[in-house]
């Protein structure tokens, strides 16, 4: 009995021992885990789960992915292919801002436009879009931009095919080949053009297989609708990516498609009771480039307006390839600190920059005024492609805009740019 005893209080010791050295083994692992961004272990605190913030970050940019290969269609500026170009490479922009991402560590990413250049093709995704942002595809909430939309420089990117079939996924048939679409005799080519078929709903939002403008898919049915309008929660706020590019669509800016979105978009913020809303697409209704997109920059007003009613309170927008904070601002552009809608623009993501104009005698702003940037933009640049992170907090927001690199073809100035700052929010009209 005795050295039973004996040997269950040497088992009982081992086992603390053992203990102590799990404890301690797992402590180091722990430590190390922190250190690597859990890299090197089961436990990944990202993209899977936040890493002890307070508040929940969103990354905000758009305009990223150059065109694959060395041939640039018609109408695009000069050297917006991935190659072959020594003023600025492109793809080295692109992969900076997605560098830039990954040491971010957003909870999300919203993507305000024009992903893939030049006409946002299946193919142009899979082999520029993919090389670098295509690592936070399970974190990115997406909203359409032109060069995914349209007709246009000799290819076709109608209702968004190659956009919700990277995002959606593409159908296949029963001999499971891939189901394409050929769309044919379209105003600005000559011939066909054939994209994989999306699914309906996905990442991208809803795909509608018929009911487009015109041309016929070989299995006699027409060509599909991308719509891509939804909403989500993140912390606090309620986020809505919205879809602008209405002009093939039926009915243009002003027919049913467009209707339906609004008549969606209402009942969505009637329907929010959150503390902080925001809202993000395109084209925007205020251009810090000075270059209203017509229609759908115009037509974007009535965003705003149901925004402006149901106290949201940021617009979130690419196409100008700048980065620019406005002042806050009602539908009609008239300064408003107590229920203004704050817009940023953040189109640099990669593609070729612009000038900010903040004054411009045309007077292309919709309000008239020529010094409207100049009375109007608290912060910009058009020098830097970079990434805008929002920290999402209870009851405000705090912005981060860092420059990621620097255009080569604009030497002068500062060798960096930042924007940082915070704000409150001032909460819906249907707040609990």
């Amino acid at each position: 009995m005795k050295t039973i005893h004996g040997t269950f209080r040497g088992t009982l010791l081992m086992a603390s021992v053992l203990a102590l050295a799990v404890g301690v083994s797992a402590q180091n692992q722990n430590s190390q885990n922190q250190n690597d961004g859990g890299r090197n272990s089961n436990v990944n605190t990202w993209p899977y789960g936040t890493s002890g913030r307070s508040a929940p970050v969103l990354a905000v940019v758009g305009d990223v992915a150059c065109q694959p290969g060395e041939t640039e269609p018609n109408g695009e500026k000069a050297g917006e292919n991935c190659v072959g170009d020594t003023a600025q490479n492109l793809f080295a922009s692109q992969a900076a801002t997605a560098k830039q991402i990954e040491t971010m560590k957003p909870d999300l990413i919203a993507l305000v436009g024009d992903e893939q250049y030049q006409v946002g093709q299946y193919s142009d995704f899979e082999n520029s879009y993919e090389l670098t942002y295509g690592a936070f595809k399970m974190i990115t909430r997406p909203a359409p931009g032109n060069h995914e939309f349209y007709t246009e420089h000799g290819a076709i990117g109608v209702a968004g095919y190659g956009y919700f079939s990277y995002f959606n996924g593409v159908q296949h048939n029963a001999d499971g080949t891939i189901m394409t679409a050929t769309i044919a005799n379209n105003p600005d080519t000559a011939g066909t053009f054939t994209q994989p078929v999306p699914y309906s709903d996905g990442q991208a939002g809803h795909f509608e297989q018929s009911g487009g403008l015109g041309n016929t898919v070989p299995a006699g049915g027409q060509v599909g609708v991308g719509n891509g309008w939804y909403s989500y929660n993140l912390g606090s706020w309620h986020i809505i990516s919205l879809n602008i590019e209405c002009e093939t669509q039926p009915g243009g800016c002003t027919g049913s498609w467009i209707a339906s979105e609004l008549q969606w978009l209402k009942k969505d913020l009637e329907a929010n009771h959150s503390a902080c809303t925001l809202a993000y697409w395109h084209q925007p209704l205020f251009s810090a480039a000075n270059s209203i997109a017509v229609p759908e920059g115009t037509t974007s007003k009535a965003f705003w307006q149901l925004l402006y009613q149901n106290g949201a309170d940021l617009v979130l927008n690419g196409h100008d390839h700048l980065y620019a904070r406005y002042r806050p601002l009602d539908p009609s552009g008239n300064y408003d600190p107590r229920k203004g809608l704050r817009e940023f623009i953040v189109g640099t993501g990669g593609e070729t920059l612009d000038a900010v104009v903040t004054t411009d005698t045309t007077t292309a702003d919709p309000t008239g005024n020529p010094n409207f940037n100049k009375d109007n933009i608290e912060a910009s640049t058009g020098q830097f492609w970079g990434v805008m992170g929002l920290t999402l907090n209870q009851n405000g927001y705090e912005w981060d805009f860092e420059s990621a690199l620097k255009d080569p073809a604009q030497p002068t100035g500062p060798a960096s740019y930042s924007d940082k700052g915070v704000s409150s929010c001032h909460g819906p009209v249907n707040r609990y």
